[in-house]
């Protein structure tokens, strides 16, 4: 009877769920394309960038600790090797992100949300219970979360269908989701204990017919992939009437969700900065789009109310009856990111193809690319510290593919070494004009003290060639 009861209420959150949420934008690990994965930074990015959700990986220490890591070794995200189920937590909390913030525990990323109901989360649970018989990960998430009332702020989703099991007991009106990739682990068994399958792109292609089945069976499905943003598979995705994606890019997921549902305005309520280094025009609307008399200059900050979707781009209102593109307001970058860099040129990398774009979006790829041995002034930044772009009189280009041209100070160095080291972007030209020779630095280790260092490094002489480069291809750089 007890079952039957859990079963029922199970089902019916499932259906509010289901006729309430619509297509659900989940920012996977946060927003980690912009900012270092599952920190509060990426966090609020993907926030702010529409997601519904942000999806956390759970682990836990050697002292039971909840911590947020997707990795059991920290090496990757905090270049430091560090096994999380081999180390205290206040060992671990010492090892920080390239955005300078440390390794969190689940209460600690609670206790800053608790107050911000609309930020909600997927929680993960890393662990294999053919291996780990134990149940601890689960009841002290449990804990948590009941402790800080975020039962309504989160579902919980797993590979493990044990570990979601123990969920419904001690849960029962827990929102579980099961992650599958492959279709043979969807079974009777296991559907009637949770409330959706989180199922690879793949399957649900080659499978179209799953989506309808599992609506038939009161269930949602969510989709998750190595999300890029190809138009090709996004608009594959929502017009087959998934009910959720969990994705890389949560700004791109929030704008096929607008795209889906009709929706053109939304609100941002954001403070931004324009960097461009001539005024701007605005617009009274961003339908007829006819420019004003009215301007934003260089640096100046604008209170970003609203954001609108014309024609596939976006646009933000600034004031009443004030529009300006998006493409020209940062909202993720401040003047300290940018600095060492906005006076400096760019240059194509040597034998490589750098792709033009309309304006800082994947997804407005043109056909050309930078000409080669010439030196493009930025005009303009967007983007974040991790993924910024720069702007030139050629459009649009990403700025971990080209070289910046300029570094031959020690004062350029001073500035640039001021840099947090998720700013810090080691593809620098650092020795000036010269028609004979191109030097190229490849230093594979992860440190060098000294400038001199560098210079010793490596020099290939190819006289056909039209710039002296110096070329840091460095994890990160420290004098």
């Amino acid at each position: 009877m007890k079952f039957k009861s859990q079963l029922f209420w199970a089902l019916f959150f499932s259906l509010i769920f289901f006729t309430t949420s619509g297509f659900t934008v989940v920012g996977h690990r946060g927003d980690p394309i912009k900012y270092p994965e599952e920190t509060i930074q990426s966090d609020d990015s993907a926030f702010n960038s529409g997601a519904d959700y942000v999806e956390l990986d759970l682990r836990l220490s050697k002292d039971g600790v909840l911590v947020i890591s997707h990795d059991d070794d920290l090496e990757r995200v905090t270049h430091t090797h560090a096994i999380v189920s081999q180390n205290n937590f206040e060992t671990l909390k010492q090892l920080k992100y390239d955005n300078g913030e440390h390794v969190m525990s689940l209460n600690e990323l609670f206790e800053h949300y608790k107050n911000k109901p609309s930020a909600k989360f997927v929680l993960e649970t890393k662990i294999d219970h053919s291996i780990n018989p134990s149940y601890e990960l689960e009841d002290k998430i449990a804990a948590v979360v009941k402790k800080y009332h975020m039962q309504k702020r989160i579902m919980i989703h797993s590979f493990s269908a044990a570990s979601l099991f123990h969920f419904r007991k001690i849960m029962p009106d827990a929102y579980l989701i099961f992650i599958v990739g492959s279709l043979r682990r969807i079974n009777f068994s296991i559907l009637p204990q949770v409330n959706a399958v989180n199922a690879a792109s793949d399957i649900v292609q080659e499978h179209p017919f799953l989506i309808n089945w599992l609506h038939k069976l009161h269930k949602q499905l969510f989709v998750w992939a190595e999300m890029d943003e190809s138009p090709a598979l996004w608009h594959w995705l929502i017009n087959r009437n998934v009910d959720g994606v969990v994705t890389n890019f949560p700004a791109t997921g929030f704008k096929y969700k607008l795209a889906k549902s009709g929706t053109k305005k939304y609100a941002i309520n954001r403070t931004g900065i324009y960097f461009g280094k001539t005024k701007t025009s605005t617009m009274m609307n961003p339908y007829v789009r006819i420019k004003e008399k009215k301007y934003v200059w260089p640096n100046q900050k604008v209170n970003v109310t609203y954001g609108v979707r014309v024609d596939n781009k976006l646009y933000y209102q600034i004031a009443e009856k004030t529009f300006i593109s998006a493409e020209f307001v940062n909202l993720d970058l401040r003047h300290n990111d940018i600095a060492p860099y906005e006076n400096k040129k760019i240059i194509a990398k040597p034998n490589t193809k750098v792709a033009i774009y309309n304006y800082p979006d994947n997804q407005a790829k043109t056909k050309k690319f930078l000409p080669a041995n010439t030196l493009f002034k930025i005009q303009n930044f967007n983007g974040s510290p991790k993924n910024m772009w720069l702007y030139t009189k050629k459009g649009w280009i990403k700025a971990d593919q080209i070289l910046f041209y300029g570094f031959f100070s020690k004062k350029a160095f001073q500035q640039y070494n001021k840099l947090p080291r998720v700013s810090k972007y080691t593809n620098l030209v650092l020795l000036p004009f010269n028609p004979n020779k191109l030097i190229i630095l490849s230093a594979k280790t992860k440190r060098s003290s000294s400038y001199q260092q560098c210079l010793n490094l490596m020099t290939l002489s190819l006289p056909t060639t039209s710039f002296l480069i110096l070329f840091i291809d460095l994890m990160y750089f420290v004098f």
